[in-house]
């Protein structure tokens, strides 16, 4: 059985550069329900709501956030928020947003940021956050064959002190080696979960495990329905597993992704304040390797 009163350092850690973080985070995109998609999560949480979901992430021992600055509905700024919530911030938390997409200020996607653009979005990260420089910026691949120019304007805003470290998100391998030949990454963000796993076939995790890379899954839990609210139907094999724990679902699916490798951090995201902290709690769930045999089969289908 697992406990509501774990903190997310029963995750266990890893280091992003040389910034250690449990490797159980929060994402932000669910508290202004606006992802890449458009508001398919549905309505913002209450303003005052999510600075208390905000702050008891902290409490919980969550130190490790990913946000962006084109994470905003009418109501709300994920990176406003987190200014409201934490500033001014604990030592120890380490703040990863993204840059590449764009919207405009009533809402409306913009096309992909041109590397000359990509300055703008991060002084914009700065502003809302308000920190001299950022922890971790992640440049989110829009589709183009290669990144190198995209990614070399982001590595000269690090040799500047804008950033600190960099990393690279919805990537395939051939990218992450033009990346690195540039600059250090210190992780990957991609969609990958128990039923969506290319990260698996192209080798992408495993290169990043041997290259000492953090693999950072976003929908671990929504799977195929992304923004969307997470499904309330499981399989057989999965509803056998969260009840031979006494475990949610939701549980059960980040306890696998954690399984994955120590470098393998997730990052969930709610407007719920139990939700957060059973999501908190799957970093204590370790699965058996039965457990284990029991959920690949889901993959096999």
């Amino acid at each position: 059985m697992i406990s509501d009163t774990t903190t997310a350092a029963a995750a266990g850690t890893w280091l992003l550069g040389d910034r250690e973080v449990n490797r159980l985070g929060f994402g932000t995109m669910r508290l202004t329900g606006n992802g890449m998609r458009g508001n398919s999560a549905g309505a913002p949480a209450d303003r005052d709501l999510a600075v208390r979901v905000l702050r008891r992430a902290v409490e919980a021992g969550v130190n490790h956030m990913d946000t962006a600055a084109f994470y905003f509905s009418p109501l709300c700024s994920a990176n406003e928020l987190i200014n409201r919530a934490l500033a001014p911030y604990p030592d120890d938390l380490v703040i990863v947003t993204k840059v590449g997409p764009g919207r405009s200020p009533s809402g409306e996607w913009l096309p992909p940021a041109t590397p000359e653009q990509l300055r703008g979005q991060v002084e914009e990260n700065l502003r809302q956050l308000g920190r001299d420089h950022l922890d971790v910026v992640n440049l989110r691949r829009m589709d183009q064959d290669s990144i190198a120019e995209h990614f070399g304007a982001l590595a000269e805003l690090r040799d500047a002190g804008l950033i600190r470290h960099l990393g690279i998100s919805s990537v395939k391998p051939e990218h992450l080696a033009e990346a690195q030949a540039i600059a250090p990454v210190v992780c990957v963000q991609n969609w990958y979960g128990l039923d969506r796993r290319l990260a698996d076939d192209n080798g992408l995790l495993d290169s990043c495990d041997e290259q000492g890379i953090a693999f950072v899954p976003y929908f671990a839990i929504s799977g195929e329905r992304r923004e969307g609210s997470a499904s309330d139907t499981h399989h057989d094999e999965l509803l056998a597993v969260a009840r031979s724990h006494g475990a949610t679902p939701a549980q059960v699916r980040l306890a696998w992704t954690l399984h994955r490798g120590p470098h393998v951090l997730a990052i969930p995201g709610t407007r719920s304040p139990d939700h957060l902290t059973e999501n908190v709690a799957a970093g204590a769930l370790r699965l058996s390797q039965d457990d284990l045999a029991r959920l690949e089969r889901l993959h096999q289908r």
